[in-house]
């Protein structure tokens, strides 16, 4: 039973070098065949699978890190996870970070205090690189993160002036395509429903609506203030557009999960959609596509930017992060489905 699991019982934790020894090859290639990235045939990483679990050998990961100095953590920082926005980005993030050896630390920025509150205890799990995908970023904490060579990208999030990467949809772009397909239906009145006033994302979808409006000759728009991304502020947002006294033809929520609500309200007030009225989003999260709401959208390219985000924090260990920050501008797709319908004469 000598250098079976079950000789080994009492005599402590199996190391590598045992696996090894039973495989008569060097101890870099148990440690190789444990890093998902790095270069072992298929067929020694099997055999070094097999022998560790006959052994019950487990590769200690911390100790590992302080000799490579890097941990294979990624820490991803996320708004509201009641948003499906959130959990379909974070769901196709993980799976490319993982794709490339990397595991997930995940922290919430929406409990008081944001990112100031939660970066300190952060970085002191030693991650390899930070993911923000929804938090304020000042450029205190961008040179702390420079100092300590830890790579960061913005994700869904552009933060003009700061020496941080981005990976964003054009969201300005996403604009100019939603209000063209308004305009291109006849539509005459319009309304913007603002999410979260200081997100780059709102703003800038609000910026290419209301630009290709005007180009359009249309030079009224309607803003109404939400005030945040969420089911509840696009339903209240809406009822107060129903009730107003030039009622909009069509309306552009800054997100799904606004123009879902936005929906429903206008429903509860009689109104059709899109016989009354057309309603648009833009994220394309999984509950758009549903019957009962068949929402026309923008699609974001979230495969397209969780990819950049890997490439641009360096997660390939055949790869380095990239130093000089860049913004990337990847452009979403029109998902054309029931909510609008053309105009009905007045």
């Amino acid at each position: 039973m000598k250098g079976t699991k079950a000789g080994r019982r009492g005599l402590g934790r199996v190391t590598a070098e045992e696996v090894a020894r039973r495989l008569g090859v060097s101890q870099s290639t148990i440690s190789r065949a444990f890093s998902p990235s790095a270069s072992i045939s298929d067929e020694m990483r099997t055999r070094v699978a097999n022998a560790a679990m006959e052994l019950g050998y487990q590769p200690n990961i911390i100790a590992r890190s302080l000799i490579t100095r890097r941990t294979g953590i990624v820490a991803i920082v996320i708004g509201n996870l009641v948003d499906p926005f959130y959990t379909t980005l974070l769901d196709i993030l993980t799976d490319r970070l993982q794709a490339g050896g990397k595991q997930t630390l995940l922290f919430s920025s929406s409990r008081a205090g944001g990112l100031d509150a939660i970066m300190p205890t952060l970085l002191q799990y030693q991650v390899d690189g930070i993911v923000i995908t929804s938090a304020a970023v000042t450029s205190d904490m961008a040179r702390i993160c420079a100092k300590r060579e830890t790579p960061v990208v913005l994700l869904n999030r552009n933060v003009p002036g700061l020496d941080i990467s981005a990976v964003c949809c054009d969201n300005v772009q996403g604009g100019r395509q939603m209000a063209r397909h308004l305009v291109g239906l006849g539509h005459k009145r319009f309304a913007f429903v603002v999410g979260q006033p200081d997100a780059s994302t709102s703003l800038e979808r609000q910026q290419g609506f209301v630009s290709e409006l005007a180009q359009a000759g249309i030079s009224s728009c309607v803003i109404e203030q939400a005030g945040e991304y969420s089911y509840e502020a696009g339903y209240e947002a809406a009822l107060r557009l129903a009730a107003g006294a030039s009622r909009p033809e069509a309306v552009f929520f800054a997100s799904d999960i606004m123009a879902i609500g936005g929906m429903d309200a206008f429903r509860s007030r009689g109104l059709s959609v899109p016989g009354d009225i057309s309603v648009v989003g833009f994220n394309d999260v999984p509950l758009a596509a549903w019957p009962t709401y068949a929402l026309t959208t923008v699609r974001h390219p979230w495969e397209q930017m969780a990819a950049r985000v890997v490439d641009l924090l360096g997660v390939d260990a055949a790869a380095a992060p990239v130093r000089k920050a860049v913004t990337e501008l990847i452009p979403g797709d029109l998902i054309l489905r029931g909510s609008t319908g053309p105009r009905r004469d007045q």
